[in-house]
């Protein structure tokens, strides 16, 4: 991959404001930056973000802020703080369906699919999620089709199941930005 290949691409990552999963945030940001894409992390709240490992970055953007056009793709982290900061958040709801329905890509890694099911978009689609029994059967309610898999790709929604995934996410997301 061409270290300027993705230059121009701009791609929405984002996290909770605590209780992040490091590597899901880290590892794709790292991935996307290498690949030349611009990452704008969004979050609740632009105060500094902390990860369920110790690590921290500062929100660019917070999620009720972003216009959704002026992003290629959304990268949705996981972790634990996904439950709390992002499963009922109505305004990254209204992001992902409108992300969806402009033809953008969509992901989301760890339980962060959950995110997903909710906005209505994994519906008659495969994904994979963290597996633990909530969080799948909160994919089937919303009529996705569970695959126990690293990194599931059903058009242009890509989902990751956990934190070893991160890098398989992360090149995923790339690959499916690229094919449009």
């Amino acid at each position: 991959m061409k270290e300027t290949e993705y230059e121009g691409k701009k791609i929405l990552l984002v996290i909770a404001q605590e209780q992040f999963r490091d590597e899901e945030c880290f590892v794709p940001k790292q991935i996307f930056e290498a690949a030349g894409a611009k990452v704008i992390v969004a979050s609740e709240f632009t105060d500094i973000a902390k990860g369920s490992l110790g690590g921290t970055i500062k929100p660019d953007i917070c999620i009720s802020d972003v216009k959704i056009d002026d992003y290629d793709a959304i990268v949705i982290s996981g972790g634990p703080g996904s439950r709390k900061y992002l499963w009922d958040n109505q305004h990254l709801r209204e992001l992902v369906k409108e992300a969806d329905s402009h033809k953008k890509v969509v992901s989301a890694i760890c339980i962060s699919p959950v995110v997903l099911a909710r906005a209505g978009i994994l519906n008659g689609k495969d994904s994979t999620v963290f597996n633990s029994p909530d969080t799948v059967q909160e994919l089937r309610r919303y009529g996705a089709t569970y695959l126990d898999k690293d990194v599931v790709v059903s058009g242009r929604i890509v989902t990751g199941r956990d934190p070893k995934s991160a890098e398989a996410f992360g090149k995923t997301v790339l690959k499916v930005l690229k094919n449009g």
